[in-house]
């Protein structure tokens, strides 16, 4: 695990040795005295001098903007009187625009992400979970195999949002120079959470050994491998000495950009995607089923924020992207399809619930094709077909459900909700 240091307050030891001021003593007010009401007179060393105290005080990154230095953060002074914010001015990273003002949006599709994200709300507790603990609990309920993929998918999944959440609010956010990503990029952390807390509450629920499923990233070789490939992108970005602002300091952000929204949301979490949907097209584990659908369908949108993220600062910094940096990404991928191929061996060792390791193999060549090409760069295994397309069902939402036995499929909230 990461580990950061605690800066203690410079002035802590300074403030502690200094002398208490004398308190001054309070004086009992005079009787009130009749007497005509007057406008009571004002004594000018009573006014509060509300002049600005950073009337001259100018935006500036730590780092001077000529010497190669980083974009703004949030937390410089705020200038008086400063000139208003053009939406030219706005940049997605190693902007020197105020961060603090959303509007005007330059990046209108990270608004309208953020507004379709937050009707999409949903709440694991929300879910039954009252057949899948009674199947679970029945010792003819389930094989030996599909028990299995249950638990692993847990014992991957739970670290890989945590990892993901990490990732975005150590790393990525505070390099993101732009207000309205920045915005999106908060309420995907509160959707991480919520998928941490989902596959909490399915093994909880479960009665599963928490121990043995949240230490499988430390135990089984297949998920360690994944989540070690991950890590290293957030260690780079997290190390409080690492900056944008430099051609190879941004080829680095935007090398974690990839390796999360393309690989981690985009590759490696689809295997498990489509076992544990694979059961509720069975009718067997259906609330967990369900849940893995909701998450799917989250994930699916911060791919497609991803994409538009990383699509958007190649078009704004077209000299980072260069035949050695698309070869780099090109061999990241499929070093992710092989990690996910040997997660899927590790899973299900054998055929179950009409699947098959072949299947997958031809799986992730799809999806890794499709990545690829959402961000420029030429497939790398032609002709690779989809051996699932029922996914797509599954990811758009669209079936009707009964009201009255489970939450309605196609998840809002109540003011978003529209009733015919």
């Amino acid at each position: 695990m990461l580990s950061f240091d605690d800066y203690a307050n410079d002035n802590a030891t300074e403030s502690s040795t200094k002398k208490e001021a004398p308190q001054p003593q309070l004086q009992p007010a005079p009787a009130p005295v009749a007497s005509t009401p007057k406008v009571a007179a004002v004594r000018t060393e009573e006014v509060m001098d509300f002049t600005p105290v950073t009337q001259n005080i100018t935006i500036a990154p730590a780092i001077p903007a000529e010497a190669g230095g980083p974009g703004l953060t949030g937390v410089e002074e705020i200038a008086f009187n400063s000139s208003r914010i053009n939406v030219d001015d706005k940049r997605i990273i190693n902007c020197r625009a105020d961060l603090n003002q959303l509007v005007p949006f330059k990046y209108e599709w990270a608004w309208q992400k953020y507004l379709d994200a937050c009707a999409n709300h949903w709440m694991p507790q929300e879910i039954s979970m009252s057949r899948d603990i009674a199947l679970w609990k029945d010792p003819n309920g389930l094989t030996d195999d599909e028990r299995l993929i249950v638990k692993r998918n847990l014992g991957f999944f739970s670290t890989a949002d945590s990892l993901v959440a990490n990732n975005l609010v150590l790393a990525i956010y505070r390099h993101i120079t732009n207000p309205e990503c920045r915005q999106y990029l908060l309420r995907q952390s509160f959707e991480e959470a919520v998928h941490t807390h989902a596959y909490q509450y399915i093994i909880e629920s479960l009665g599963l050994d928490e121990g043995e499923i949240f230490n499988m990233y430390r135990e089984v070789p297949s998920i360690h491998a994944k989540d070690v490939f991950e890590l290293q992108f957030t260690q780079e970005l997290s190390d409080p000495e690492f900056v944008t602002g430099t051609e190879a300091a941004d080829r680095r952000f935007l090398r974690n950009l990839i390796g999360y929204y393309i690989i981690m949301e985009g590759l490696f979490f689809y295997v498990g995607f489509v076992q544990m949907l694979s059961f509720g097209r069975q009718n067997k584990m259906t609330g967990a089923s369900e849940q893995f659908q909701y998450i799917l369908r989250d994930e699916s949108m911060h791919l497609n924020f991803g994409v538009d993220l990383i699509n958007s600062i190649k078009m704004e910094n077209p000299n980072l992207w260069t035949p050695e940096f698309e070869q780099e990404i090109i061999e990241l991928v499929l070093e992710g399809v092989q990690l996910e191929q040997q997660y899927a061996v590790d899973t299900m060792p054998r055929g179950v619930l009409g699947l098959n390791t072949d299947m997958f193999t031809e799986y992730l060549r799809f999806i890794a094709n499709r990545r690829l090409r959402q961000i420029g760069i030429p497939e790398q295994f032609p002709g690779a077909k989809n051996p699932f397309p029922w996914m797509s069902e599954m990811i758009d939402l669209k079936k009707e459900k009964n009201f009255f036995e489970t939450r309605v499929i196609d998840y809002q909230t109540g003011g978003a909700l529209a009733w015919d």
